[in-house]
């Protein structure tokens, strides 16, 4: 229980289980600096490996949790020591819940994960439910989980529906409900629907023109060239969609003309890498592990081509760039049931997985060029709110908190 003697600012502890990419560190963070202030700490929980590359703001740190890999939806291994996974989850189990003890968080919100990554956060909101009643409990999901079935089963199956009820004060969602509606796809029951707040997307940083001229002028990418970057986040389950690419560049040698960039991503194996620059290079094609300021690129960029994970897709809709999406099914289908939901509300449009060839690829590249202008329109007008949602929910928390202390 929180007493205004405790600490004069307010704690929020987030958990990000982060097993193997980048979007779920990349949405933890841009929600964590938008809610920190002078008065307002943020601590996250993260299994991310590459967490220490980004730039942490003041009122905002972390607390590295070591990492797992996920071989299938459900047999994860530690990523880098030699331990079974048992005992490299309950060193986890044992960091989450220590950290909550000590930290003691007004807000603790958990990503995607009701349990956590092998029920990892149980123990966690069991104790606060129990010690620390006044700590307010967020499961923060993003627009699309899967295919709704798998949902709903995985769901029954982990006692996940019980846990919404009992373990958790509210439920975020960060998307648009007309766009795509869990509590109907998951059969969410009727008594928790007071618990679900939609935020919208989450917004990144917008950037100036001068800014994206600066980038632009960086790489050499004159105002009347076409800039296309390619990106596949942290670059595991990549590979595909630059060998496309490249492919469609071996198919028409001397036709394409626009210039590229390519994001391979950090967790692309280096071999696989260097062969990718190797085969890029013959292009003129500039290839990059990692970039820490995606958003600039994106702004630079005349199209982003991607596979569509949720964090990417805020970004390029910040951006206001027109994007084309080769969205994978495997293991799961949130990419791919989020880029038809998009295309029929014409903010992006997309290539199934198994439909790729360098002639389809290029001709929806030149449809996006011709049609960039009414994209960018059509992406002008879509709001964004995740954070301004979010903003006020932490207002109403912290309001309610302090009558709670007061009344105690």
């Amino acid at each position: 229980m929180h007493t205004q003697n405790d600490s004069p600012a307010y704690n929020i502890l987030m958990y990000s289980h982060d097993t193997y990419g980048l979007g779920h560190i990349r949405r933890t963070m841009a929600i964590a600096n938008h809610l920190r202030d002078s008065n307002t700490n943020v601590l996250i929980l993260t299994g991310s490996p590459i967490v220490g590359r980004f730039q942490f703001p003041q009122q905002v740190d972390f607390v590295r949790i070591p990492g797992m890999i996920k071989k299938t939806n459900d047999d994860y291994q530690s990523l880098s020591i030699r331990i079974d996974e048992e005992k490299a989850l309950s060193i986890r189990t044992n960091i989450i819940l220590a950290t909550a003890k000590t930290f003691q968080p007004h807000l603790f919100i958990v990503d995607k994960e009701p349990l956590g990554l092998k029920r990892e956060v149980l123990p966690t909101l069991e104790w606060l439910k129990k010690e620390s009643p006044s700590t307010t409990t967020v499961l923060g999901l993003r627009d699309v989980l899967d295919d709704a079935t798998v949902i709903q089963t995985d769901w029954r199956e982990k006692n996940v529906y019980s846990c919404l009820s009992q373990l958790y004060d509210e439920i975020w969602v960060y998307g648009n409900r007309e766009i795509y509606d869990p509590i109907e796809m998951y059969k969410i029951p009727e008594e928790i629907h007071s618990k679900v707040k939609f935020t919208g997307y989450i917004p990144r940083k917008t950037l100036s023109k001068s800014t994206k001229a600066n980038v632009r002028k960086g790489y050499r990418i004159l105002d009347d060239d076409k800039l296309v970057l390619i990106t596949t986040g942290g670059g595991g389950d990549g590979m595909e969609v630059i060998d496309h690419y490249l492919n469609m560049h071996d198919y028409y040698p001397t036709s394409l003309p626009f210039k590229s960039i390519i994001i391979t991503g950090p967790f692309m194996p280096k071999d696989v890498r260097q062969k990718f620059r190797k085969r890029a290079k013959k292009f003129g094609i500039e290839t990059l592990p990692f970039h820490p300021r995606m958003e600039e690129l994106m702004a630079a960029a005349d199209l982003v081509i991607s596979m569509g994970g949720y964090n990417t897709i805020c970004e390029i809709l910040t951006q206001q760039t027109p994007a084309l999406i080769i969205p994978r099914e495997n293991p799961r289908k949130e990419q791919l049931i989020r880029a038809r939901r998009l295309k029929g509300q014409g903010l992006l449009d997309f290539i199934p997985w198994t439909e790729v060839t360098p002639q389809l690829l290029r001709e929806k590249i030149f449809t996006l060029f011709r049609d960039q202008h009414q994209y960018t329109k059509t992406i002008s007008s879509f709001k964004l709110s995740g954070l301004d949602i979010m903003r006020a929910r932490l207002t109403h928390f912290k309001e309610r908190d302090s009558h709670y202390r007061e009344g105690n």
